[in-house]
C-alpha cells in the first residue's frame, strides 16, 4: 500500500501567475497526471483552512441531529438532488448493496437571472443551523471557481481554447456533497463505505476527508491510498470528461474502504464537489481526441441525458 506521494501535486498559483512558463508547466504536469492516474493534489485552490473547518463543523453538527429532524430535509421527488439522503439509498453502479453513508446536497446558486434557474430545485435551508447553509454556499462557490480554472488548464492541454468550458459550466448542475460514514457497529457483509466507482461529472474537487480510507486504482491495477495533505484538495477526472476526450484523460476507479477494526467506532466525514456542466453541454468525443489508434469510443450524448442514465444506474433516480 503506497501513500499520497504517488499522486502528483500541482500549484494553481502557477497557472494563475501571469508567467507563461509557469502556466505552461502547470498545464503539462496536470494533463500528464490526468492521462496517467486521473488524480492530482492541488495547492492554492482558494479555499481557506478556516472555511474548510467551519463547513466540517457545521456538517458534523447536522449529521448529529436526531433522525426525525434530518428526515424533514429528505424531500420526496427530488431524486436526492437537494437536501438530505438517508443511509443506504445509493449504491455503486452494478451493485445492489447500499453504501454505508448518509449525505447532503447543496446545488447551484443562480444569481444572474439565467433562465436555467427554473430547471433546478431550490436549495434546502436547515432551520436548526443557520450557518450551515451560509458556509455551504461559500465553499460551493469557491470550489466551483477553482474547478473553472482547472478546466481552463485542461482545455489548453487538449489544444482547445482556454475558455472552452466556461460557458458550458456557467450555472452548471454542480453539487457539493457532505457525506457522513457512521461508525461500523457490526461485521459488514460486503458493503465497503463506498464501493469502487468512477464519478459521473467532469471533475471532482475533494476537500480533505476527516479520516483515511480513499483509495484509487492505478494503471498497474494496484489500489493506492490517498489522503489530502494539509492545504491541498484532491481533484480527479470524472466520466463526462473521459467521454468528451475519448478516453485520453482517465476517470479513475476509486473506493472508500472500511477502516481497521480498531477504528470502527469513528465516523468519517468527506465533502466532494462534483463539477457538472449545464445539461445541454455536448459530451460527443472531441475530434482532436479521435485518430486511427483511438477510434471513437462513445455514442453522442448530452450532459443531461448522461446524468439521468447514470443516476438511474446508482439507484437515485427511477
Amino acid at each position: 500500500m503506497n501513500s499520497t506521494p504517488n499522486i502528483p501535486s500541482v500549484n494553481l498559483n502557477d497557472f494563475l501567475s501571469g508567467n507563461a512558463e509557469r502556466k505552461a508547466a502547470f498545464v503539462q504536469k496536470l494533463g500528464q497526471a490526468y492521462e496517467e492516474i486521473g488524480f492530482v493534489a492541488v495547492k492554492n485552490h482558494g479555499l481557506t483552512d478556516e472555511q474548510s473547518a467551519q463547513l466540517y463543523n457545521q456538517v458534523q453538527r447536522f449529521f448529529s441531529l436526531p433522525a426525525e429532524v434530518k428526515a424533514k430535509y429528505e424531500i420526496e421527488g427530488l431524486a436526492g438532488q437537494r437536501g438530505y439522503t438517508s443511509f443506504g439509498k445509493e449504491h455503486a453502479k452494478g451493485r445492489n448493496t447500499g453504501d454505508l453513508k448518509e449525505f447532503w446536497h447543496f446545488g447551484q446558486y443562480v444569481e444572474d437571472g439565467d433562465p436555467i434557474q427554473s430547471k433546478y430545485p431550490e436549495n434546502v435551508m436547515v432551520n436548526e443551523l443557520p450557518q450551515f447553509n451560509e458556509i455551504g454556499k461559500t465553499v460551493y462557490q469557491t470550489l466551483e471557481n477553482a474547478g473553472k480554472n482547472m478546466l481552463r488548464a485542461i482545455a489548453l492541454y487538449l489544444g482547445l481554447d482556454e475558455f472552452y468550458f466556461d460557458d458550458k459550466i456557467h450555472n452548471g448542475n454542480s453539487i457539493l456533497r457532505p457525506i457522513h460514514y457512521p461508525p461500523i457497529t457490526s461485521e459488514p457483509k460486503d458493503a465497503v463505505r463506498a464501493a469502487e466507482h468512477e464519478d459521473i461529472n467532469l471533475i471532482t474537487l475533494l476537500m480533505g476527508a476527516s479520516a483515511e480510507g480513499l483509495e484509487v486504482l492505478n494503471k498497474k491495477q494496484e489500489w493506492i491510498a490517498v489522503t489530502a495533505l494539509p492545504e491541498q484538495i484532491v481533484v480527479n477526472v470524472g466520466d463526462m470528461l473521459q467521454r468528451l476526450t475519448n478516453n485520453k484523460l482517465r476517470s479513475t476507479t476509486h473506493r472508500v474502504v472500511n477502516p481497521p477494526k480498531e477504528k470502527w467506532g469513528e465516523s468519517r466525514f468527506s465533502i466532494p464537489f462534483f463539477l457538472h456542466p449545464r445539461s445541454e453541454m455536448r459530451l460527443d468525443c472531441l475530434q482532436k481526441c479521435i485518430d486511427e489508434n483511438h477510434p471513437k469510443a462513445y455514442e453522442d450524448i448530452s450532459g443531461g441525458e448522461y446524468l439521468d442514465e447514470r443516476l438511474a444506474e446508482i439507484g437515485l433516480k427511477k
